[in-house]
């Protein structure tokens, strides 16, 4: 049994566009939309044009971890999909990800072939085709490196083990998501889906891309590039994620070198966007020093040693 949770902030217009190809594609999945507290009239817009979508309402904004934690406690069901509100979806796009979950219980969660919507021809940025972090640390993505977006020719038509699964459009078995008590809430937003992921990866389960899925992706819909929170929340998060997840011979010293190479790259930032950027950088490093006695308690017992994809590797597979 497949559920499609959508959670929603002030997102009337995005639920208006792409509510009707996730009703329309999705089968025999029930679909619902979790409010995270919005401020519009996204509720009442639902009831009135969507009476079929089952809608569960949170009192306070909590985030994308804490919305979907509190939301998804009211859904029972074998497999969630968390799908972003501003994602349009294609036929069949739920079959093939089903039939990838039967034929391997140890799969955990799930990620399409992430497309974007303005220039459907290229991968999206915030997942496209599967994603990994490299030794340091930094999460990338197969069609998607650094700035550096790739044109779909095929070169990742497959279904391959990853490391991480976009939160944009991941399904997940609901019995491994509360086995991990679900999203760190802490992070509020961004991340939170590959700290999942590596805790799962972590206790022996894998995570999954197929081609033969697809969605395509608007993105930053609720925080762009150019917002300084989002550069907070992304420093600071990665930081806590390695923190959680990282083995102890590798753990002080990726640390130590993050706290230049990010230095280095808040320089940057700070010429290239603005002093708020260079600014959120450094209260992403001082937010991560406050939560690191609570993180350090939140380490599992294991850590698998093999945790890092190198990036000409990748490159040089698809070529």
């Amino acid at each position: 049994m497949l559920s499609i949770a959508i959670l929603n902030w002030n997102g009337k217009s995005w639920l208006n566009e792409f509510l009707p190809s996730v009703l329309r594609f999705s089968g025999n999945a029930d679909v619902y939309v979790i409010d995270n507290a919005s401020t519009d009239d996204s509720v009442d817009f639902l009831k009135q044009n969507f009476p079929e979508i089952k809608i569960i309402q949170i009192e306070k904004n909590r985030g994308f971890t804490g919305g979907y934690n509190e939301g998804l406690k009211k859904i029972d069901t074998e497999f969630y999909c968390l799908l972003n509100s501003d994602v349009e979806v294609t036929e069949n796009w739920t079959k093939p990800v089903l039939e990838l979950f039967r034929k391997d219980e140890n799969i955990a969660a799930i990620q399409p072939k992430i497309l974007s919507f303005r220039e459907k021809e290229k991968f999206e940025f915030a997942g496209a085709a599967g994603g990994f972090i490299d030794q340091f640390g930094y999460p990338f993505c197969r069609g998607r490196i650094f700035e550096n977006i790739e044109t779909d020719r095929g070169q990742y038509d497959d279904e391959t083990e990853i490391f991480w699964a976009s939160g944009c459009a991941l399904f997940v078995r609901a019995k491994d998501f509360w086995e991990q008590n679900g999203f760190d809430e802490r992070f509020f937003a961004h991340q939170e889906e590959i700290d999942l992921c590596w805790r799962l990866k972590n206790s022996g389960k894998k995570i999954f891309y197929t081609y033969k899925s697809v969605v395509y992706h608007v993105g930053g819909g609720t925080l762009s590039k150019q917002n300084p929170q989002k550069t907070y929340l992304n420093f600071r998060n990665n930081l806590m994620m390695l923190q959680k997840n990282l083995p102890f011979p590798k753990l002080l010293w990726i640390i130590f070198l993050r706290l230049v190479l990010d230095g280095i790259a808040g320089i940057y930032f700070g010429i290239k966007d603005g002093f708020p950027h260079l600014w959120a950088v450094v209260r992403a490093h001082f937010g991560f020093y406050a939560q690191i006695p609570k993180t350090m308690k939140l380490r599992q017992k294991h850590q698998i040693k093999n945790y890092y994809q190198k990036k000409w590797v990748i490159f040089r597979s698809k070529n």
